[in-house]
């Protein structure tokens, strides 16, 4: 299939789970092209974006003259006649989005592209199922957290996308039963694909002999709970307890959380990175004796869907400790997978890293433990084959 993916931004730093999904489905010989709403504003991206041969196209972000938007509509209304009615359908869009879908539905004519993707239930979504009611295209979309979860959503438009798509996805089981029960999203529409990964750019790495490491990585955002890791710190400091921590990524709780190492006397413990390229995080991770990821509902109700590095650190060998968050109990099982803590509670992280760092025997069996689930749940080709059928059904489904 030719197939067109639409995102906010491209590329950024914190959503390689995106560029893994195109790659897994170029690997399996599908033709796609990368339309981006806005241009990158990451200062770092990821290695593997060099691996990734569709073509990026970046639709216009302005619709600031009327002449301009004029013009577009009416050429789109040469190849589409049902414009006009398609508009009216889609009042609540803005300029913006109406001149980026015209664009983008000129694109998919112009390239033969047989169903459109989007990720993330925002304005990619609006876009791509404007287009895709003009070319009279199937179209889906990959719903994730921020944009389900956080308070500040139109519910009323998110449960509209849901109703106009083909089909959609969620990356967990917790987020099906969210948007079914709370949302009233339609369960036969929906289908749970976890994020996965190339398992072959993740290899498994013994768990054996590791210096008291800690490491997390992540965006500093409020869901993320570093502040709770930090806290933790400080309890295993006091306790005379030997160790590090080193937390990787970058976002607006910076200046707070170093406020917070500095006011716990824990520069000599605790040490804030920045964002580094992913293998350097790799190589950080399997040198580490464990991975945390202390993640928590935030007082805007954000929090993560399943976080994308917790997998990758179960796929590499470190064992990982982390709290009963939306879908995270479906990747870490206590004491067997991984080590589950109750979230927003220090003292609780602190005892399950001291208990890791002196239980080499358990360390070692969650360890191979996670990488066999992983293996059995989050390869990307096998998650993207998934994906794949769906595009595949309801393609055959639109040419009937």
């Amino acid at each position: 299939m030719h197939l067109a993916y639409v995102v906010k931004r491209y590329p950024r730093y914190s959503e390689t789970f995106i560029v893994n999904e195109i790659l897994a489905h170029e690997r399996a010989g599908e033709k796609v092209r990368i339309y981006a709403l806005l241009p990158p504003q990451d200062s770092h991206f990821q290695d593997i974006i060099a691996q990734v041969r569709a073509p990026v196209t970046y639709l216009s972000s302005k619709a600031d003259r009327a002449s301009t938007f004029w013009e577009l509509q009416k050429r789109a209304a040469q190849t589409y006649p049902n414009l006009w009615h398609a508009l009216a359908q889609n009042t609540e869009a803005s300029a913006r989005e109406i001149t980026q879908a015209l664009e983008l539905a000129l694109h998919i004519h112009r390239h033969k592209i047989e169903h459109i993707h989007a990720h993330f239930a925002t304005t990619a979504t609006t876009v791509s199922q404007i287009a895709a009611s003009l070319c009279q295209l199937p179209s889906s979309f990959t719903a994730h957290a921020k944009d389900i979860f956080h308070q500040d959503n139109d519910y009323e438009q998110i449960k509209s996308k849901f109703a106009k798509a083909d089909f959609s996805v969620t990356v967990s089981d917790y987020n099906v039963d969210y948007l079914t029960h709370s949302l009233g999203v339609e369960q036969s529409k929906l289908v749970r694909i976890y994020n996965g990964l190339d398992l072959t750019q993740f290899p498994f790495h013994p768990y054996q002999d590791r210096p008291p490491k800690l490491i997390a990585v992540g965006r500093l955002v409020e869901k993320k709970g570093f502040d709770d890791l930090i806290r933790a710190c400080a309890i295993l400091r006091d306790k005379g307890t030997p160790f590090s921590c080193e937390i990787v990524g970058s976002g607006d709780q910076h200046d707070r959380l170093y406020t917070l190492v500095q006011t716990l006397n824990l520069e000599s413990h605790v040490d804030l990175l920045g964002p580094m390229p992913q293998e350097l995080v790799k190589q950080k991770i399997t040198q580490s004796a464990m991975f945390i990821a202390p993640c928590v509902v935030a007082s805007d109700n954000n929090k993560d869907g399943l976080p994308t590095v917790l997998v990758e650190s179960m796929a590499l060998g470190t064992p990982c400790i982390s709290t009963d968050v939306t879908g995270i109990p479906e990747v870490i099982h206590d004491n067997d997978t991984g080590l589950m803590v109750k979230s927003r509670s220090p003292e609780l992280l602190a005892a399950a890293i001291e208990r890791l760092l002196h239980d080499q025997t358990l360390a070692q069996s969650i360890a191979t433990n996670a990488r066999y689930h992983i293996e059995s749940h989050f390869n990307i080709d096998i998650n993207t084959r998934t994906l794949r059928n769906c595009f595949q059904t309801h393609s055959a489904r639109s040419q009937s």
